[in-house]
């Protein structure tokens, strides 16, 4: 049997319209994806149609990236989170699981701290731990993708560079889905990654009783090292190691990650 199709919709929120990919029969138990920063929904093109065949999967752009609008007012995980919630609520869905790469696992987190009874699994992809610790870390550090413009476009050079050692060197076509996705926020390509350092997700976690699968990309530097502190916190959580993923873990290695979320949420 053939994968179903994606079909790629808007919906109209209070912060603005909110776009999302969607996969798998509208009867089917829905799946959230969230996504991480500056990326977009295409980060899931490749694990939608793999879900879709148990699962109605739903991958939103969060709000600001990718063709979602940006609300008015500072960014932070708090209101994507909100976003998120109110984007299950246009699309008449109750309840979810919710998975989350890097930043989208941050928003995920806070999205069953703040709305447990709309989240049913959670799964945590290359999910930083964020504490105070880390926020003071993150405040010493240099921007992580922010490149300044120039007239003879070495800054896309420069941005490629940026992430060239943290993605697989036979596989362009995923940088070059990333340099795409920033390139759309690129006067503020940083804004998830100071929402995530500013998040205080140790004030947070304990408010997390769902089942949680924490999946650790073994060759993600960012944040393979945050996995046992998860864990630490999340005594309900279960690990799951992909020993070769890297930082673009679900459009790297789309068949593993799908299988191992499939799995978790079949659990249930």
């Amino acid at each position: 049997m053939p994968d179903r199709p994606i079909h790629r919709a808007f919906a109209d929120l209070r912060e603005g319209q909110v776009h999302f990919a969607t996969c798998g029969a509208a009867d089917a138990p829905p799946v959230l994806l969230l996504h991480q920063s500056p990326r977009s929904w295409a980060e899931y093109a490749a694990v939608l149609p793999l879900l879709g065949r148990r699962w109605r999967a739903i991958a939103m752009d969060t709000a600001g990236f990718g063709d979602s609008v940006r609300p008015a007012g500072p960014a932070s995980i708090e209101r994507w989170a909100a976003v998120a919630a109110e984007l299950l609520d246009v699309l008449g869905i109750a309840r979810a699981h919710v998975v989350g790469h890097h930043t989208g696992g941050v928003i995920a987190l806070e999205l069953a701290a703040a709305h447990a009874e709309r989240v049913g699994r959670l799964v945590l992809s290359s999910t930083p731990y964020v504490d105070a610790a880390l926020r003071r870390e993150r405040a010493q550090q240099p921007p992580i993708d922010h490149v300044a413009p120039a007239d003879d476009g070495s800054h896309l050079a420069a941005l490629w560079r940026r992430r060239q050692a943290f993605y697989p060197p036979d596989r362009p076509d995923l940088l070059l889905a990333f340099v795409r996705d920033a390139l759309r926020v690129l006067d503020r390509v940083e804004e998830g990654h100071r929402a995530v350092a500013s998040y205080a997700m140790e004030k947070r976690i304990g408010r997390v009783r769902q089942p949680v699968l924490v999946i650790r990309a073994g060759a993600d530097p960012f944040a393979a090292p945050h996995a046992a502190r998860l864990l630490a916190r999340l005594p309900q959580a279960k690990l799951v190691e992909i020993a070769h993923g890297m930082v673009p873990l679900p459009d790297q290695m789309p068949d593993e990650f799908a299988r191992v979320v499939d799995a978790f949420l079949a659990a249930a």
